[in-house]
């Protein structure tokens, strides 16, 4: 019988390879190849002793189809991004930069269950119960009755949840440094990570308890370990902020449960984070509607409205190659955005160096952004100011038409709600018509990217004392 060789598993991807090699083929990373027992690769011998399979009923598609019931957490924003609460014997992922405030939001979601009478069990694996106490007093929630651990073996973890009353909600901080005897690999490795989670997630399902992983990032803002972690569990979010601003989003990836894409605004204070009702407001809050080069972008992330700044700055290069910078946007949609202007729009912007920013630290995917990025462009490059009650959105495509963008109206309505009496949108699908119709907002509805930069070039020229007096402060 051939003895067993050793497997090389990717660290990055989980790919796994016979030999070492300084470069993944999968994912192309470097020096992310380690070498692994046989027992605890992929493909190994484990079905030696296995059992003989039982046969199970199978159903049809039809049949009575109930949601799943929930689990309130106490935080309107948490539950927001999770659907409407916890679902029972769900498993969900949470990664974040190291220091972003992970652990202060699961601790203040664990105590505002246990105050409802609910039994919560909080796993530490990277502090001790001494740290996790005190800041529990920080942010005074040590009259919670939250029950605490500072442990890191799977096998003991399970056992202990498994005692007494099954627990509403069990966080696990963090999966990297869980280990499970089952697989003979460092914690931390892709074996450990994905053997650890298999095991809590099986936990999960059997006992009905909602189980929270806490997940390590990547330098390139991807949760460490390999991605069938993130296929294995019910619900992926994302933990963004920047030390530089005080607000927190927190961005659901996936879920089996709910929508996707839905954020949960919060405020970093001393006493810890605090919900953000209105985002949109908080994001323009310090805007400086005198300058030209800044435009309101009028979003949708998940099912909610937001309202952001868009800030550019054209400015003539004196390099051979002009630099473009995009600091919360696309670069890529950036170039493409610049190319349709000249084109299509005539805007000379090829020999000036751009400078693109999202205000408030923001990062935004939407296509709809195109028209005020454009807007914030054509107004830096003319020095034309912009009207400070206007919002725009519509994607911009290669030919330079601006199409429909959808939730218009909820769009319009959270404009107006913040005190915007216009916006300029693309026509809606029907009949030619504005994309929809909101009491207090007086829509411009434009067809084509000329038609934008028109109306900013109009702007400039209707108001040159004022860039003078601004020229000569």
């Amino acid at each position: 019988m051939a003895k067993p060789r050793a497997s090389f598993i990717c660290q990055s991807c989980g790919a796994v390879a016979s030999r070492w090699q300084g470069k993944c083929e999968a994912c192309n990373e470097w020096n992310t190849l380690v070498e692994e027992a046989p027992s605890a690769g992929i493909g190994a011998p484990a079905a030696r002793n296995a059992r003989k399979g039982r046969v199970f009923a199978l159903e049809g598609l039809t049949g009575e189809a109930k949601s799943p019931p929930r689990l309130l957490s106490g935080m309107t924003e948490l539950d927001r991004v999770t659907g409407g609460g916890f679902v029972p014997g769900s498993v969900l992922l949470i990664g974040g930069e190291p220091g972003i405030g992970k652990s202060t939001l699961l601790i203040q979601a664990c105590a505002a269950l246990a105050r409802r009478g609910e039994r919560v069990v909080y796993i530490s694996g990277e502090e001790a119960a001494a740290q996790v106490r005190l800041r529990a007093e920080r942010l005074g929630l040590t009259d919670a009755p939250v029950e605490l651990a500072a442990e890191t073996s799977v096998e003991d973890i399970i056992a202990t949840l498994s005692t007494g009353r099954r627990p509403a909600l069990a966080v696990i901080d963090s999966i990297q440094t869980m280990w499970t005897e089952t697989v003979e690999a460092t914690p931390g490795t892709v074996t450990q990570v994905r053997c650890a989670a298999q095991a809590l997630i099986r936990y999960a399902k059997l006992s009905g308890a909602c189980v929270i992983l806490v997940g390590h990032v990547t330098k390139d803002g991807q949760i460490a370990g390999p991605r069938v972690v993130e296929h294995m569990v019910d619900a992926v979010a994302s933990f963004e902020g920047d030390g530089a601003h005080h607000f927190r989003i927190l961005r659901n990836v996936k879920n089996r449960f709910g929508p996707t894409d839905e954020i949960g605004v919060f405020e970093m204070t001393g006493a810890g984070l605090s919900e953000v009702a209105n985002p949109s407001a908080l994001f323009l809050s310090g805007r400086d509607g005198s300058a030209p080069g800044a435009a309101v972008f009028a979003g949708m992330e998940g099912t909610r409205p937001v309202l952001v700044e868009i800030q550019a700055l054209v400015a003539p290069s004196v390099l051979g190659t002009p630099r473009r910078a995009v600091v919360g946007w696309d670069p890529n949609r950036l170039s493409m955005l610049v190319a349709v202007l000249e084109t299509h729009g005539r805007a000379r912007l090829g020999q000036h160096d751009i400078y693109l920013n999202v205000a408030g630290g923001v990062k935004i995917s939407e296509p709809a952004a195109d028209l005020a990025a454009a807007a914030a462009l054509v107004s830096s490059l003319t020095g034309a100011v912009l009207p400070h009650d206007t919002a725009f959105f519509g994607e911009v495509g290669l030919s330079g038409a601006i199409r429909p963008a959808p939730h218009a109206n909820l769009r319009l309505k959270e404009a107006a709600k913040l005190g915007f009496s216009r916006a300029v949108a693309p026509p809606g699908p029907q009949d030619g018509e504005p994309s929809g119709k909101v009491a207090g907002i007086v829509q411009r509805p434009i067809r084509h990217i000329g038609e934008v930069i028109a109306d900013i070039a109009a702007l400039g020229r209707a108001a040159p004392a004022s860039r003078a007096a601004r020229a000569a402060s």
